[in-house]
Order: structure tokens, then C-alpha cells, then sequence
């Protein structure tokens, strides 16, 4: 009996690996470099500028003669190309620049592995520098919304205006998070997760985080998953999730003392609306924007609608300064 049990428990492992081994198999993907990558991700008008050591994508779109510009920061895992809609309608008016932040897009990987907020803000402020940008509007989703509320307590005296979706801030509770984003916080599969890389995971991830999985089309997941797969983005994921510490700051966002915009999505499921009120609360004289059938990336899931009160919002007469 116990020759028999032991032969079924060792043929069960051995069925186990073998599928495992079969899964891990069929999702391997290699780094791919950046040279491999930019043909596709990075056409006219991107460019490249060195900042902190790294070799900086990023696009400046719009009339320079803009005493404020808007720069807008991505999320995590994204890249600057979520902001293509809203580009495409603020620069016939509006200076508009965005980047790829450290450990996402094009730019790749910090070259000390820090991926703390303030990190990302000393680089914001470091590569509006490089483009000699003193005055600036400022925007982000998620993680940069988290960085542009900080650039903008970091640098009271060149921020003009301030524009959140969906911005992290608090420590908060999500209702379901994308499947990629739980897969690298766990440590024990952190090499796993730095040498494979299953395009449906991305694709469950990215239909996740929107209102309408629906508006998710396959020109998105080949996006996110190939700009995913440059060279040491994924090692960075691994450490950024390590690096997290949600709410850190929470308590200087009522020192925001600039003219704020809040969009927010919501069906949002990793940053819920009530952060969304938090934000208007805290910072006095805000306004709030939601939008019942979108999600945690409102602005790439229905740029024409979102955009709309930005414009607005730019357009109008800048509060006085304290």
C-alpha cells in the first residue's frame, strides 16, 4: 500500500514539472533591446535625450512658446505612449511633453535600481532641466499621478497646474488588481517572471484596469507586452513592487496649493473613486471630474472625452499664486 501511494505521489510531482516545466516553456521570452524596439515604438516625434545615465525616450509636441507646458507621466507598466490621444488634441494649442519613466518604455532600466517616488520626481525635474523647461504644467495616471502631485510639492515655484487620474496617493484597498502586477510582488518568482512572460497575462492585466475590456484590441496588448520585454524592464517591475510604499506622503497633499484638476474613472478597481474624493478634500479649491463607465486609465480608454475638461482646465485663468 504505502509502495503504492509513494509511486503515485512521485508520479504526480513528475506530472506536475513536467507541465509546469511545458508552461514556463511556451511563455519564454528573451529581452529584446532597445535597437530591436524602436523601428515600431518610437517614431517621429519621439527622441532621445541622456538624463541621470540613461538615455531618455520622450516627445515634445506643440507651440514653444508655451510659458507653461504640460508634462504628462505615465503609469506603471505603461509607457508614454498611453497619452497619444490626448496629445493629439492638446498640441495644436498646448506644449505637450512626456517621457518613459525609469524601468518602463524605451528609457529602460535606473542604473542604481531606484525606484522610489523620490527618485522618479528628482528625475522628472532633472529632465524638464535637460529640455531647459523652468515653468510647467503638470499631469499623471496612477504611479504618475503619485509622481506629479510630488513634483509639484517638490517644486512649488515651477509648477502652474495640477492634473490627477486616477493618481495613487493612499494607502488603499483595490478590488482587484491585474494578474502582472501580483505575479512580480511575489519574490519567489522573480526570475521566473524576468525571463518569461505569457502575452495573455498581459492581455488579462491591461482588460483589468479598463471600464470596457471590450475597447481593448489587439494593437494595445502588442504594445504593452513588447515594451514590457526591453531589456531590463521586467527586473525593474520586480524591484519597483518591492520599493512601494503606498501612502508614504499622504499627509503633504493638503499642501498642494496650486490650481488641480482630479479626473477619475468609475469603474476603477485598483484605485477606487474614494481616493478620487480624498484628493478633492485635501486639496482646497480642486475640481472633480468622474466618469461612470471608464476605468483606472480613463484618459487611453476614451481620450476625447477625458481631454475635454483639461482643455478647459489649461485654457482658463491661472489662480494667483499664495
Amino acid at each position: 500500500m504505502l509502495k503504492t501511494l509513494s509511486r503515485f505521489v512521485v508520479g504526480a510531482l513528475v506530472i506536475v514539472l513536467v507541465v509546469s516545466g511545458a508552461a514556463v516553456l511556451a511563455s519564454w521570452e528573451p529581452d529584446r533591446s532597445v535597437e530591436v524596439l524602436t523601428p515600431r515604438w518610437a517614431q517621429p516625434p519621439s527622441q532621445f535625450i541622456a538624463v541621470d545615465g540613461m538615455q531618455v525616450h520622450y516627445r515634445d509636441e506643440g507651440p514653444r512658446d508655451d510659458p507653461a507646458p504640460l508634462v504628462l507621466i505615465h503609469g506603471t507598466a505603461a509607457s508614454l505612449h498611453t497619452w497619444d490621444g490626448w496629445a493629439s488634441e492638446l498640441r495644436g494649442r498646448h506644449r505637450v511633453i512626456r517621457m518613459d519613466l525609469p524601468g518602463f518604455g524605451l528609457t529602460g532600466p535606473s542604473p542604481g535600481d531606484d525606484y522610489r517616488i523620490e527618485a522618479y520626481v528628482s528625475f522628472v525635474l532633472h529632465f524638464l532641466d535637460a529640455l531647459k523647461v523652468q515653468r510647467f504644467s503638470v499631469g499623471g495616471n496612477s504611479l504618475g499621478g503619485n509622481i506629479a502631485w510630488e513634483v509639484a510639492r517638490a517644486a512649488p515655484q515651477r509648477a502652474s497646474k495640477l492634473v490627477l487620474v486616477d493618481a495613487g496617493g493612499y494607502a488603499v484597498t483595490a478590488s482587484s488588481t491585474p494578474l502582472g502586477f501580483r505575479l512580480a510582488r511575489m519574490p519567489a518568482l522573480q526570475w521566473l517572471m524576468t525571463h518569461s512572460l505569457a502575452r495573455g497575462i498581459v492581455e488579462r492585466s491591461v482588460r483589468n484596469v479598463y471600464g470596457d475590456p471590450a475597447r481593448v484590441d489587439d494593437a494595445l496588448i502588442d504594445r504593452y507586452f513588447e515594451l514590457t520585454l526591453r531589456e531590463g524592464n521586467r527586473r525593474a517591475l520586480g524591484l519597483r513592487m518591492q520599493q512601494l510604499q503606498p501612502g508614504e506622503n499622504a499627509g503633504h497633499i493638503r499642501d498642494l496649493a496650486l490650481p488641480t484638476l482630479i479626473l477619475w474613472g468609475a469603474r476603477d478597481r485598483l484605485v477606487p473613486p474614494e481616493s478620487a474624493q480624498r484628493f478633492h478634500g485635501d486639496i482646497a479649491g480642486s475640481e472633480l471630474v468622474t466618469f461612470p463607465e471608464l476605468g483606472h486609465v480613463p484618459h487611453e480608454e476614451d481620450p476625447s472625452k477625458t481631454v475635454r475638461p483639461v482643455i478647459r482646465f489649461l485654457d482658463g485663468a491661472p489662480r494667483a499664486q499664495p
